[in-house]
């Protein structure tokens, strides 16, 4: 994959400037959806979902719930973009802290910058059965 833009950070409260809404996506997904015997787990891992996100799934006791939820944050991606984003060039990544951020590869790397956004926010929430992720979109 070439090229690769992380999107996240905080904004401060000494910032002066009001930014406005470009975009705000919201996404379900059904866990049981994700819980895949292995042939079909790497079929749809190969279509839909990053190395980074498989590795981290699969250290988890119950990836698929965060298979889920990171399908409802790519979903949520691309409805706050308003256009199909392909499914591996928009990727779940964490900060150090734990905190829920995108990132952009191959041609859709620049693409935040290309349609004026400074932030982008996300977050993704799960319980056993049900995933959920939203997605929004500031520009300057």
């Amino acid at each position: 994959m070439r090229g690769v833009f992380a999107f996240g950070g905080r904004r401060t409260w000494a910032a002066k400037r009001l930014n406005v809404i470009l975009g705000v996506g919201t996404d379900l997904a059904e866990v049981e959806r994700y819980r895949f015997d292995q042939e079909r787990l790497a079929w749809f891992a190969r279509r839909v979902y990053t190395d980074e996100e498989m590795a981290y799934a699969m250290r988890k006791r119950h990836w698929a719930e965060r298979l889920a939820g990171f399908f409802a944050a790519k979903e949520a991606a691309r409805k706050a973009f308003g256009f199909a984003i392909p499914w591996r060039e928009v990727g779940v990544s964490h900060e150090r802290s734990g905190r829920p951020i995108l990132k952009f590869f191959g041609a859709a790397s620049n693409l935040p910058e290309r349609l004026g956004v400074v932030r982008l926010h996300l977050t993704i929430t799960h319980t056993a059965t049900t995933a959920a992720a939203f997605v929004v979109l500031e520009g300057a």
